[in-house]
């Protein structure tokens, strides 16, 4: 199946738009999260150029984030670029293992391929199989127990239009 950008961004704000007044907007140069605090002005989930993983990615992050976050450029978070070193890098992969557990049922949902991202390409990478592993194992705790309400209701969504052949929680899958 063709997984366009179009058709994440057609039911993302057909999700989003009236009860959470938040748009998913692509073209971005970085991904960044702009809250409005004009009502009369949608927030605003920029991805990455027309990349549907980063989509995915951004929409996980904002199923995470509280109302309180939601109010924040970029939820509050840090955010380092490239060339984190090793402590830096340690901090990212522990604060991406729920936003990237998300992302993986997101995926799997749309029938997109998955994979875990380090965000370092020009700094420290950790162990990259055990952050695997921990994101797996938040992923499994999520199928077992529950996704966040707004992942929950995008996951059904988005499985509803790709209609993959594994469901979210048909399997617990290695990532």
């Amino acid at each position: 199946m063709l997984h366009s950008t179009t058709d994440l961004i057609r039911l993302f704000n057909g999700y989003a738009q009236s009860t959470y007044n938040t748009v998913l907007v692509a073209g971005g140069a970085e991904p960044l999260y702009q809250p409005s605090h004009d009502p009369s002005r949608p927030h605003r989930i920029v991805f990455r150029q027309d990349y549907f993983a980063s989509a995915l990615h951004e929409i996980a992050h904002w199923c995470l984030a509280g109302t309180e976050r939601r109010l924040l450029v970029d939820y509050g978070y840090w955010y380092l670029a490239d060339g984190r070193n090793a402590e830096q890098q340690a901090q990212f992969e522990a604060a991406e293992i729920k936003p990237q557990a998300i992302e993986s049922g997101l995926s799997l949902a749309c029938g997109f391929p998955f994979q875990v991202s380090c965000d370092n390409l020009d700094g420290a990478v950790g162990d990259k199989s055990a952050f695997t592993q921990r994101v797996q194992a938040q992923l499994e705790q999520y199928q077992q127990t529950s996704f966040p309400p707004r992942a929950m209701a995008l996951i059904a969504l988005f499985q509803a239009f790709y209609q993959p052949q594994t469901k979210v929680n048909d399997v617990i899958r290695k990532i």
